[in-house]
């Protein structure tokens, strides 16, 4: 696709959590849920909504680009959790941002922590098919509600809130491109991960104890680790070969911030040196889809992407899906 990112913004919550903070609210020992996480702090939403969140990374991307909210005229949200179940997320955050009726396209993809790549390729189609010339897309993520804290701190305390967007239109000749997008799921994991309540497996009120059995996340980390050190190399290869990269071209890789540790074990998995992967996990956590987009404007800010780079975005979510791009800016 000859599309390309002119600007990108991020947002988190004003409450800072430190994990020391929430060992000592659970009774724990100091250092015991940071040793098993990796996760040194996180954002948490307090006075904030995941709209707000969305609409403040939202105005950055477009600030970066150097337009106006009504240059906009396709908006698609790419959320792992929704702000609920109907209407979709991206008419609100369009609303927001002052957009008048009718003046844009505004939907949702869901493809949990692959939302964003999914949204950006969607939009990339539309751009290229000419129904639209300028893109928003977003990702914004209250990840700190429904977690399983009592039963299994270990893995609640591997998430933080926030909230990212980039703008996008068609590139021209020299500009950068799409070189590659590849998903694949492996359905076989897909009751390793998730939340089983908010949809229509559970009758709110003919199955009250069900619903609430299953409205906390849960994850079975050993049966995701088994299905990424079986298939995600390959994945990675052919994503690769799509691109007609090889590995050693790849200037810099854009993980999704699962953890310190799943970061690391992607690095030895893929081959890719740790100087070339973005690692923001210890300082943000796990905003689930917001994390790629967050740490691609954390990278971009930092002076770490500059013209010519080839960049991989990499992920896996729930389902259990493996996405990603190969991106030259």
């Amino acid at each position: 696709m000859r599309i390309r990112i002119v600007g990108t913004g991020r947002a988190v919550p004003a409450e800072r959590v430190a994990t020391r903070a929430l060992e000592e609210r659970l009774g724990l020992g100091e250092g015991a849920l940071e040793a098993v996480t990796g996760i040194a702090e996180r954002y948490v939403c307090k006075a904030e909504s995941q709209i707000d969140l969305a609409c403040a990374a939202a105005t950055l991307a477009l600030g970066d680009a150097g337009l106006e909210p009504g240059a906009v005229d396709l908006i698609v949200g790419g959320c792992g959790v929704p702000y609920q179940p109907l209407p979709a997320t991206a008419p609100l955050v369009m609303q927001r941002l002052g957009l008048t009726d009718g003046s844009a396209a505004a939907f949702d993809v869901n493809s949990t922590c692959l939302g964003f790549l999914t949204a950006f390729e969607t939009a990339g189609r539309m751009i290229e098919a000419g129904q639209c010339e300028t893109a928003l897309v977003f990702s914004s993520e209250v990840a700190s509600r429904a977690l399983p804290w009592q039963d299994a701190p270990e893995i609640a305390a591997l998430f933080g809130d926030g909230a990212a967007a980039a703008v996008l239109r068609r590139a021209e000749p020299g500009e950068g491109k799409v070189a590659a997008s590849l998903m694949r799921t492996y359905p076989s994991g897909w009751e390793a991960c998730g939340i089983g309540s908010g949809g229509t497996r559970f009758d709110f009120r003919k199955q009250r104890e069900a619903f609430a059995a299953h409205s906390l996340f849960h994850m079975d980390g050993r049966e995701l680790f088994r299905l990424t050190s079986r298939h995600f190399n390959g994945f990675v290869a052919t994503l690769l070969e799509r691109a007609g990269w090889q590995r050693e071209d790849v200037d810099l890789v854009v993980p999704h911030q699962a953890s310190p540790f799943a970061l690391a074990h992607m690095a030895r998995q893929t081959g890719f040196s740790p100087e070339k992967l973005v690692d923001i996990s210890a300082r943000f956590g796990n905003q689930i889809a917001a994390s790629i987009p967050f740490a691609l404007d954390v990278a971009r800010r930092e002076g770490r992407v500059t013209p010519g780079m080839k960049l991989l975005l990499l992920g896996t979510s729930a389902g259990v899906s493996f996405g990603g791009m190969a991106l030259e800016v």
